[in-house]
């Protein structure tokens, strides 16, 4: 049990707790392949009209954020209590119960009055930057490659009758996901390949969970997913890179209940507080860059950014969540040719179930260029994270086909804004390469810059640091 939980680097991790995979499902951030894709029902050169959404209080949205159990099940507490650790000053977060433990961890109760500690959405929606942890934006230096049902199986063993059973239940989920969710690299998120496989299990009416799948899985490589950061909530009309999520956004948030909540009448309840929940994500304002800008220099670059940038990404609030098409945008097609929960059948699932009561999924053939509100902060990028900072963006030329991932405190680079772009050796662990030749993970694509200048490059990067 001490292993699943270790933290070094203050949440710098390679080895990440096991509950932290309890909350993934709603990440938003892929993928069993499914039958051929159907084709795409959303025109993809226009902007996605905006849904109405539910109003919400973001006080009651954080202390629900960081203090219920909305994926439905955990650890026992007092199994926690006899093998955890608490978390050090700078890992905490400010709330009511469970102050002691690592922010992305919950202390709660279920509905059946047993404790738990249960994952919460900031295990993949808050990172430590620059020695700081900042809520909201995406963690990549998660190790998902790992198969912890095992060790939740032997940990059983130690508890009682209920607490045994509970623990028997989340081991039994961790089972079903570990063949279709484990991921090639470092940083890489399986979030909607998780929800894939759970669709998978369950009855869209009913929610009841079978232990043997209704929809056909096969496993497949993971293609690697980047966390959008939460503070762009605001700015967006549709979630997912692909602009597959419509509709109210606090129902397709609460996806994450899709792991262990098994019946309408429990998702419901969780539901009536996910509307706080949005809310207090779009209270969230991104972190200013922390180094020098050259004023003059950026003022030109937001003329180079005028003219070349902003007809897709916008800036600010004249953003518009649309859809670029594969043919023009030319990063890695894989997860917009319908991979992981947006395969044909588990959209149909999502739009059949309680969840599409009021939401539902349709991916666009290709990706929504994202608003870039304190994009200085969000590295890697592109969809897959195969960009690992802003100057590979702009030129093609500087991304490598064998690139070392470096993570850590230390390692952000102010100048290049991002993370090192340093090429892979041989004696290289492979869960810390990114390997552009391996399914999903191409670095093509997106080459506005190349036809820029080295200056006018210069100019839109010192101009990106401001947003």
């Amino acid at each position: 049990m001490q292993s699943c939980v270790t933290m070094t680097r203050m949440g710098e991790s390679s080895c990440r707790p096991v509950l932290v995979m309890l909350a993934l499902a709603a990440c938003g951030s892929e993928q069993p392949r499914a039958p051929a894709p159907a084709t795409p029902t959303t025109p993809t050169s226009d902007a996605i009209a905006p849904s109405p959404q539910r109003a919400g209080d973001p006080k009651r949205g954080w202390d629900a954020l960081v203090g219920k159990a909305y994926v439905g099940c955990g650890v026992p507490r007092a199994l926690w209590d006899r093998f955890g650790f608490r978390a050090p000053p700078g890992a905490r977060v400010e709330r009511t119960q469970g102050a002691e433990l690592p922010y992305f961890l919950n202390a709660a109760q279920l509905p059946n009055g047993t404790e738990i500690v249960t994952a919460n959405c900031l295990g993949c929606h808050a990172a430590f930057l620059r020695g700081k942890l900042v809520v909201g934006l995406g963690e990549v230096s998660t190790d998902f490659s790992l198969d912890v049902s095992n060790q939740l199986a032997m940990a059983s063993m130690l508890v009682g009758d209920r607490d045994r059973a509970e623990l028997g239940k989340l081991a039994g989920r961790m089972r079903a996901l570990a063949p279709y969710t484990q991921t090639r690299t470092i940083g890489a998120n399986p979030a909607d390949h998780i929800a894939a496989v759970l669709f998978a299990h369950r009855d869209p009416k009913t929610l009841a969970w079978s232990d043997e799948p209704r929809i056909p899985l096969v496993a497949e490589p993971v293609i690697p997913i980047d966390v959008p950061a939460w503070w762009l909530l605001k700015r967006k009309t549709a979630m997912f890179h692909t602009g597959a999520g419509r509709g109210d956004q606090a129902r397709i948030m609460m996806t994450a209940s899709v792991l262990c909540v098994d019946d309408v009448q429990t998702a419901r309840e969780i539901d009536a507080y996910f509307p706080d929940v949005r809310a207090f994500l779009l209270s969230l304002e991104p972190p200013p860059y922390p180094g020098t800008i050259d004023r003059e220099r950026a003022v030109r670059g937001k003329l180079v950014y005028d003219a070349s940038c902003r007809s897709c990404h916008g800036q600010g609030a004249d953003h518009r969540s649309r859809v670029v098409p594969l043919a023009k945008i030319g990063t890695d097609p894989m997860l917009a040719s319908r991979a992981g929960q947006f395969a044909a059948p588990f959209t149909e699932w999502f739009n059949q179930s309680f969840y599409g009561e009021v939401a539902h999924l349709d991916p666009g053939a290709g990706y929504v260029a994202p608003p870039l509100d304190g994009v200085w902060a969000t590295a890697p990028y592109f969809h897959n994270g195969s960009a690992p900072n802003l100057a590979a963006v702009l030129d093609s030329s500087q991304r490598l086909p064998r690139t070392a991932i470096v993570r850590g405190p230390d390692a952000y680079d102010l100048e290049s804004v991002g993370w090192p772009n340093r090429p892979a050796g041989e004696g290289d662990d492979p869960k810390w390469v990114y390997d552009a030749a391996q399914p999903g993970y191409a670095n093509t694509g997106h080459r506005f810059g190349d036809k820029l200048t080295a200056d006018d490059r210069a100019a839109v990067l010192e101009y990106l640091k401001t947003l």
